[in-house]
């Protein structure tokens, strides 16, 4: 599989975060010789939130997820991930996995099973081969460490060309407050939560309904404002651990917000430029619409509509299509307040395309790797940026032979 053209040269330098150790290992899950489990262990105190696929098929590590948030934060945590395997679309053997699979963690770590999140990521609909993974469990548990992150990131790849972690120091009170994160996603990418997996870390000290609060505000702000395919996943998960080994109580404060949006913004903009066969990473902005979630509406038409996308595979400066994106969004719209742009290029305006606007300026643009596309409605004042990518003949290839 070829590398993403937006790939980073290395793994990024994350933070350790008191509170939180690693490990992964090579369990064979589908693959032989691949790092595909990783085990993160939290300590007592620790606040976990998560937000999670709203698909009606989603599997039963996220059911199971769902149930065990707001359990007792004052004994220790584990997370433990699986790609190659869904476990999604296996009715009761997928029920029993997660048993089998939280009963080896606890046996292990002492962890409560109440308190042990799995999530599997993969090929749907194919029983997983828990005892795979639960043959590793121990070698996990003598593994784990503080620096182990990066082990972790690699062992939730499936289709993804690159390991993905983004954080943040921020000084509070005096204090270093610390957030690590690591997520995967390349294909199946649509709003509604993240479409991915994705686990945030941090010292800071919150309690869990105000760190679930946050999380869904934020997650609104990012994950759910990106598309590769308009696909939702049946595994999608994220969440975030907060140890409260800092000491630093970031109920109230702005600036911990704030790093945590750049940290999951950051996030989300690798899983675009991962997106399967993508050579372009796009932004759209909608200005100018009747609501702010029209305006996101309009975006996401634009940004998953597949003739724009593949326009801009194409280098085509087709602003038509854009045009027909507007159209069939179903939100307000007046062909003659329209206004679109490419970059800083004004391409059409008053129902038509403009007269300062060339196919040869507008084809130039095109060929950049990052693209820019506004709409102003003209409406009112709505707005929304939402991200995506192009679609070439590679994520063609890569979803013809997943299972192969």
């Amino acid at each position: 599989m070829a590398l993403s053209p937006f790939a980073p040269a290395s793994f990024p330098d994350l933070p350790v975060i008191d509170g939180v150790r690693f490990a992964s290992a090579a369990a064979g899950v589908r693959y032989k010789g691949r790092t595909d489990v990783m085990l993160a262990e939290l300590v007592a105190g620790t606040s976990v939130a998560g937000v999670f696929t709203r698909s009606s098929t989603r599997s039963a590590p996220v059911l199971d997820c769902q149930a065990k948030l707001g359990s007792d934060p004052s004994t220790p945590a584990a997370i433990l991930v699986n790609s190659g395997n869904s476990n999604a679309f296996t009715g009761s053997a997928g029920e029993k996995s997660v048993a089998a699979i939280c009963d080896a963690v606890a046996a292990a770590t002492g962890v409560a099973a109440d308190r042990i999140f799995t999530a599997s990521t993969g090929v749907i609909g194919e029983r997983l081969p828990h005892d795979r993974i639960t043959t590793v469990i121990e070698g996990l548990k003598g593994d784990l460490a503080p620096e182990g992150i990066e082990g972790a990131a690699r062992a939730i790849m499936t289709t993804d060309t690159f390991a993905k972690g983004a954080s943040a120091s921020i000084e509070i009170e005096g204090e270093t407050v610390k957030i690590a994160g690591i997520a995967k996603g390349s294909g199946m990418i649509a709003p509604d939560m993240a479409t991915m997996l994705v686990y945030l870390f941090t010292d800071a000290k919150i309690e869990q309904p105000a760190l679930q609060a946050l999380l869904g505000a934020l997650t609104d702000q990012t994950f759910n404002c990106i598309t590769v395919d308009s696909d939702t996943s049946t595994s999608d998960s994220l969440m975030i651990a907060a140890t409260g080994t800092s000491g630093v109580d970031v109920t109230e404060s702005a600036g911990f917000t704030q790093a945590l949006y750049g940290v999951m913004l950051d996030l989300a903009h690798q899983v675009v430029k991962d997106g399967e066969g993508a050579t372009k990473f796009v932004e759209v902005r909608v200005t100018g619409a009747a609501t702010d979630l029209e305006a996101r509406k309009v975006g996401l038409s634009i940004a998953n509509s597949p003739l724009v996308k593949t326009a801009i595979a194409g280098e085509d400066p087709n602003w038509g299509r854009i045009v027909m994106a507007v159209g069939k969004s179903g939100c307000q719209a007046d062909r003659d307040k329209l206004t679109i742009r490419f970059g800083d290029i004004l391409v059409a305006e008053h129902g038509w395309v403009s007269p300062t606007y060339t196919e040869d300026t507008g084809a130039a643009y095109m060929r950049n790797e990052t693209i820019e596309i506004s709409v102003d409605l003209g409406i009112a004042g709505g707005l929304g940026t939402v991200w995506t990518c192009d679609l070439t003949h590679g994520y063609i290839t890569i979803n013809a032979d997943y299972r192969s």
